[in-house]
């Protein structure tokens, strides 16, 4: 019989309803873990997410709302350890982005908006559930290969997904001496309906990786599997990049 790499583990996963956040969930799922979803407002898409996981054995609860709820989060939170016991991952995926070909054009409230939803979502979150965490728990942060390369038409995105990628190596140091690893997913062109929404199918198109098609989650979601599991033991503060052969440094 296989090793399920994550039996009896227990997920936290923001923006899991659909994309690549959904493909980690039911990944990890197959993989024995029970899993906690926070997701904004896509009820339909989160319960049909949450009745494949269920199909799969393992046990699922949905939390609609708000990262940046400092209370919600503290109520999910404190939910999540009644009903799983504890809480040994956290992913941190949630994310928005509005592009825009010119800086004038940004909108403040789109730009606070960004920052809001992609960093300071995440890093409030991360501190409301790192003191449950314990030697051997795991972090993963959604970034992007735009940290790197840069975008010209998400300005602020990538500039939050530049923070993602220095959060990510400064967490993991301070978490160090409570041995959990932080670590950070980088991938590049994905297939998900927040690309499609945002650029439709003519700009993926045009921004296909060396491998000439873009990633599917599923195939994104295998490096979030082994940032999870003892096989990455030794890693910690690193970013993995399911980019299809974009060179990035770092």
């Amino acid at each position: 019989m296989r090793r399920l790499q994550l039996k009896n583990k227990s997920v936290l996963l923001t923006g899991a309803d659909s994309g690549i956040g959904k493909a980690v969930a039911l990944l990890f799922a197959e993989e024995g873990a029970d899993i906690a979803i926070i997701y904004h407002h896509e009820d339909q898409d989160a319960e049909k997410t949450k009745n494949e996981i269920l199909a799969l054995g393992r046990r699922c609860i949905l939390f609609p709302g708000d990262i940046n709820d400092y209370e919600f989060c503290e109520d999910t939170v404190k939910k999540v350890i009644a009903k799983f016991g504890r809480i040994d991952i956290l992913v941190n995926n949630a994310g928005v982005q509005f592009p825009s070909d010119n800086i004038e054009k940004l909108e403040e409230k789109k730009i606070r908006k960004t920052f809001d939803s992609n960093i300071i979502g995440m890093i409030l979150l991360t501190k409301i559930v790192f003191p449950h965490l314990r030697q051997g728990s795991s972090i993963i942060n959604t970034t992007s290969a735009v940290a790197y390369q840069g975008h010209e038409e998400l300005l602020d995105y990538s500039a939050t997904k530049g923070a993602i990628v220095s959060f990510t190596r400064s967490l993991a140091l301070q978490a160090k001496p409570k041995g959990i690893r932080v670590n950070a997913v980088a991938p590049g062109p994905v297939a998900t309906p927040l690309t499609e929404k945002t650029f439709g199918e003519e700009e993926e198109d045009m921004s296909k990786p060396p491998f000439e098609r873009n990633a599917s989650p599923e195939e994104v979601a295998d490096s979030f599997l082994f940032l999870a599991g003892s096989g990455s033991a030794q890693i910690t503060g690193q970013v993995l990049h399911p980019n299809g052969g974009i060179i990035v440094n770092g």
